[in-house]
């Protein structure tokens, strides 16, 4: 029984009695998205191939976004607002050097979105953290080796929404991918 729910699957009902079914569809969606990833066709046709620098956009952040993402000193370096329609997702990375911190936050207004936090370089790679459904976070990314850090996130909703992603720290470099 547990099988099939493991997989999303769930023919005699136990798996939504036990909640092991929406476990199985989530692990199913996270394996398909590291799989786009792995193929490379993880940015949507709406992204391009070139990176765009999106260094100090402070003035263009949105109103709507609550006030209590702000660390104590209330100073972001970067703060990035950004939609994302239903089915588009983004990527952005910082350049960091191995044992780099970054603090960050990002909020969601309008729905939730799938995330995940990784790294690479040249022949290296690395997931830190992933997510379902989740409409904020925050914290400290410490790059495990020097090379290209950050997130990226995806609306498996059925409306706009709208993402401010601030950051801060040991970075040289952050742009969309």
């Amino acid at each position: 029984m547990v099988l099939p729910a493991e997989y999303g699957i769930d023919p005699t009902g136990v798996g939504s009695i036990l909640q092991l079914t929406e476990m199985g569809q989530v692990k199913q969606q996270l394996a398909e998205e590291a799989a786009a990833d792995a193929a490379g066709l993880l940015a949507t046709d709406t992204m391009t191939s070139e990176t765009t620098d999106i260094n100090n956009v402070t003035e263009q952040a949105m109103s709507a976004t609550p006030a209590d993402t702000a660390i104590a000193s209330g100073e972001w370096r970067d703060e990035i607002p950004f939609t994302l329609t239903p089915g588009e997702g983004l990527e952005i990375k910082m350049k960091m050097d191995s044992g780099g911190k970054a603090e960050y936050s990002w909020v969601v207004a309008g729905g939730d979105v799938n995330f995940d936090t990784h790294g690479d370089a040249l022949g290296k790679a690395i997931s830190y953290e992933k997510g379902r459904g989740v409409a904020a976070d925050e914290g400290v990314l410490e790059a495990a080796f020097t090379g290209n850090h950050g997130w990226f996130w995806r609306n498996r909703g059925d409306s706009d929404v709208q993402v401010v992603l601030r950051t801060r720290g040991d970075y040289s470099t952050i742009k969309t991918m």
